[in-house]
């Protein structure tokens, strides 16, 4: 069996007026007998629309023990950049995680990827995005791993009323939720839930101070009253990104066992 490799800074998709956006794909190792493609996770970053990059899974968790991890239970990643907020708002992040989504099943062939079995992982801005493509009726996605991802944007700018506009979901939005509660609504996953959604796993800090963990409760409750398979976590004592418990990586696995399970049923079906 080979080594997991890393094939970096894959351009999937060019904008005119704006950066090209580029992908890494983190590929399991494979038995060169093997006639199977590899399960994919595509794994959407977070930094509030504003910052951060494909590179990092989330600051408290090693890439050994994130990507690493996923790799070596024999499942693709394929991290992907976005037009962050002070290049484009909303929904053009959204546009860039459904290009990179055609990618994967443009190219599985070239890199023996299953472009039947895709799971979309987010975290933070990047978890609300992966829900609001995965809600989509067409992705054909078969899951959403979302942790701590805002699902109500409205929600979220009554906590500040003042500050909506300068908020990081004021920015994305290029204006204040409760200015346009419209496109608020079209940029919140909670108000595009329905009954053929895929399943979801939730999770979410008791402790966050940027992301309140009511936003995954107004998630997970809009899924339940649809009837879709949803499974909601608590992480007590957890803030953002994790920080405050002692073993952040230790959240890796329940999500890559929803994502494996997910993978394992479409074989049997």
């Amino acid at each position: 069996m080979s080594a997991p490799s890393v094939i970096r800074d894959v351009v999937f998709s060019t904008i005119p007026g704006y950066r090209p956006l580029a992908l890494d794909l983190h590929l399991p190792g494979v038995d060169p007998g093997a006639n199977g493609a590899a399960p994919v996770i595509l794994f959407v970053h977070g930094g509030g629309w504003r910052l951060g990059s494909r590179a990092a899974f989330t600051p408290t968790i090693s890439t050994a023990e994130s990507f690493g991890r996923i790799t070596e239970a024999g499942i693709a990643v394929v991290s992907v950049d976005y037009r962050l907020s002070g290049e484009a708002v909303f929904p053009a992040q959204v546009d860039d995680v459904r290009s990179a989504l055609a990618w994967i099943r443009e190219h599985a062939d070239e890199f023996a990827l299953d472009a039947a079995r895709i799971v979309l992982w987010g975290e933070s801005a990047g978890a609300t995005l992966a829900a609001l493509v995965g809600l989509e009726p067409t992705s054909g996605v078969l899951g959403v791993v979302d942790w701590y991802g805002p699902s109500d944007l409205i929600a979220m700018a009554e906590l500040a009323p003042d500050e909506a506009a300068a908020s990081r979901e004021g920015q994305w939005l290029g204006t204040s939720a409760l200015d346009d509660p419209e496109l608020a609504r079209a940029a919140s996953p909670a108000y595009a839930v329905h009954s053929d959604a895929p399943p979801f796993f939730v999770a979410h800090g008791s402790a966050d101070q940027f992301v309140p963990i009511s936003q995954s409760e107004r998630l997970t409750d809009a899924l339940r009253e649809q009837g879709v398979e949803v499974r909601f976590t608590t992480v007590e004592g957890a803030n953002h990104m994790w920080r405050d418990i002692p073993d952040p990586a230790a959240l890796v696995e329940p999500a890559l066992a929803f994502a494996a399970g997910l993978f394992a049923s479409e074989i049997v079906g």
